[in-house]
């Protein structure tokens, strides 16, 4: 009996959140909220800041050299003071090259860990949002802004600080070498640069918008590979090959053009002010030219002015498009601090107890809950559950017994009502312990990619193989595990897709075995086994579950053979209860799961 979606989506839609709805604008206040992933490394930032300096300023020297080569040494032809310059030339170089590299280690350091910081606080916060979040998100968005968008923000952040340091020191030591060089040739230099200024800012706008098409792009791409490969045994089976590259075709085409509008915007951002400042070292070439010819200014002078001249091009570019990188990565700004900024339905609570599992009873009282306000999934539901006892719950589908178990494991939290242990509202117990005590077996249960052992030791890592085999063997999948090749060290494949449905489901329910909870809920454990194989597994689940609180939903009798109580539920409501020592009449009881298997009213 498949999860409620249908009214999941239906919140989904009626509620839209996509990349494409970002506000046109990006406030810069917003870059304030970085500084906490990079003041823990505060320390590692100010050496860097200082090692980038340390080198910058040492990199101002290199060009004054040259007038010194040529006023001094050639022009004088004073071979002491060329040796000199050679000596020095190499020490600098050196010494200039020992920082780079020690700032660029450093560097290096500090931004992986702010951000991975990062990373982890966006993961950890969509750990916490509830089953409807993910339902009206695609995947390929979700791995994007966390992966693609906050690398784009760690970048730039890191980027343009030590960028911006190390370019406002250069800039201002070359303008006042300039000026001492010469001050009529240093304004002449200068005087170009606002009008490159402003040709940047005609396209910084636009290349914003660009970026912010790119951005959605590259999700949906990223949506479609992920989908399209999780179905791929659906594309194959229906013969859709075809259909889905031409979709992926499609999106890919779509990805490229965005990519290509952004960079030959982005070209021509930058070639506009390049050209201006081009120009301006054409009139610097004819002005300070013209004063070494007339006396003026020694050729050594001029030939180190130019070097600075040139080199201030580089900065003065790269200061012009600060700003234009603080735009395109507030789009990934943007697109991160829309995921945190999402607010979790189920939050713990300060004053949080500690929960040592069910000792006395599980019970809902007065429960009722919906996925959209207009529709509610269960309505005044109550029952009772003694410690020790296992409950069937049995329905159509869609009547909310698979919100019963996300209710009890707190994926959600109902409208109305309490859900309570040991009468204590589960609202009051901290999440873990809730988590630990209470153990899901769902009705497609989910693997990773690694061994089988892994997997069934998932909830308990440090389980030894003999307790393993136990869980194993009380869900009647240890004989098909010996008999792998690799036995409990075969890998299993993304999803289990290497086994069937019902080796999945039995090895689901031995990894919720191990972890020995108080209280355990499967969802449909025998749905894909065969009539022989389930009536085995009702009595192994007999006898492991002898005093142990469970609750089972499912629609065969095998199973409710076995129950200690029975509840039926039919469109959100309690309708019946029975238990070993009050059933249901064996005919109506067996009639009552057979309408509840073809989803009519029990």
């Amino acid at each position: 009996m498949g999860r409620p979606l249908r009214e999941t989506l239906a919140h989904a839609n009626a509620h839209p959140e996509s990349a494409s709805a970002l506000p046109a604008s990006i406030p810069f206040a917003q870059y304030r909220r970085v500084l906490r992933w990079l003041t823990p490394y505060w320390k590692s930032l100010c050496g860097v800041a200082a090692l980038g300096l340390l080198s910058t300023g040492l990199s101002l020297l290199q060009p004054y050299l040259s007038r010194w080569l040529i006023d001094d040494a050639l022009m004088r032809r004073n071979m002491k003071v060329l040796e000199e310059i050679a000596l020095l030339t190499v020490a600098l170089t050196a010494v200039t090259s020992a920082v780079s590299i020690a700032s660029s280690y450093l560097y290096i350091h500090f931004s992986a860990r702010s951000l991975f910081d990062m990373r982890l606080e966006v993961y950890r916060h969509l750990q916490r949002l509830s089953p409807r979040f993910f339902a009206s998100r695609k995947l390929g968005d979700i791995v994007s802004r966390l992966n693609n968008d906050v690398g784009e923000v760690q970048r730039v952040c890191s980027d343009t600080l030590l960028g911006v340091l190390s370019n406002v020191l250069f800039l201002v030591g070359s303008v006042a070498i300039m000026l001492w060089l010469n001050w009529r040739l240093c304004l002449v230099s200068l005087a170009l640069l606002p009008f490159g200024a402003l040709a940047l800012r005609h396209f910084q706008a636009r290349l914003t918008a660009r970026t912010r098409t790119l951005r959605e792009r590259s999700a949906d791409l990223g949506s479609f590979l992920i989908e399209t490969l999780m179905g791929i045994r659906l594309v194959v089976s229906s013969a859709n090959e075809t259909r889905e590259a031409a979709n992926f075709e499609r999106h890919n085409n779509r990805f490229i053009e965005a990519l290509l509008r952004m960079q030959f915007l982005a070209f021509l951002a930058s070639a506009a002010p390049g050209t201006v400042l081009t120009v301006s070292t054409a009139t610097v070439f004819l002005y300070g030219g013209r004063l070494a010819i007339e006396g003026q200014l020694t050729i050594g002078a001029l030939v180190a002015f130019m070097a600075y001249h040139l080199r201030l091009l580089s900065p003065v570019q790269a200061m012009m498009g600060t700003y234009t990188n603080l735009l395109t990565g507030g789009v990934s700004l943007e697109r991160v601090f829309s995921l945190l900024d999402i607010k979790p339905e189920v939050v713990e609570s300060p004053m949080a107890r500690a929960f040592g599992g069910v000792r006395e009873e599980v019970r809902l009282d007065g429960v009722s809950f919906g996925y959209s306000g207009d529709r509610p999934v269960l309505t005044d539901v109550s029952f009772r559950i003694p410690a020790g006892r296992l409950c069937v719950i049995v329905g159509p589908s869609g009547a909310g017994k698979s919100t019963i178990a996300d209710l009890l494991v707190r994926f959600f939290d109902p409208d109305c009502g309490a859900v309570i242990m040991d009468g204590v509202d589960i609202r009051e117990l901290t999440l873990e312990d809730l988590r630990r005590q209470v153990a899901l077996v769902e009705q497609t249960p989910f693997f990773f990619h690694g061994s089988i052992r892994e997997n069934l030791a998932y909830g308990r890592p440090g389980a030894t193989l003999e307790e393993i085999r136990a869980c194993a063997r009380m869900a009647r999948i240890d004989r098909f595990i010996e008999s792998l090749a690799d036995g409990y060290e075969t890998v299993l494949g993304e999803r289990g897709v290497t086994i069937s449905v019902g080796e999945r489901q039995r090895i689901a329910l031995a990894r919720a075995m191990l972890r020995n909870p108080s209280l355990i809920i499967m969802d449909e454990p025998t749905s894909a086994l065969d009539v022989d194989c389930e009536a085995a597994v009702a009595g192994e689940l007999a006898r492991a579950l002898r005093g142990r609180t469970a609750i089972v939903i499912t629609h065969r009798l095998a199973l409710a053979a076995i129950a200690d109580m029975t509840i039926a539920i039919e469109d959100g409501r309690v309708m019946e209860q029975a238990t070993a020592s009050f059933p249901f009449p064996r005919r109506r009881a067996a009639k009552a799961l057979r309408l509840a298997a073809a989803g009519e009213r029990v």
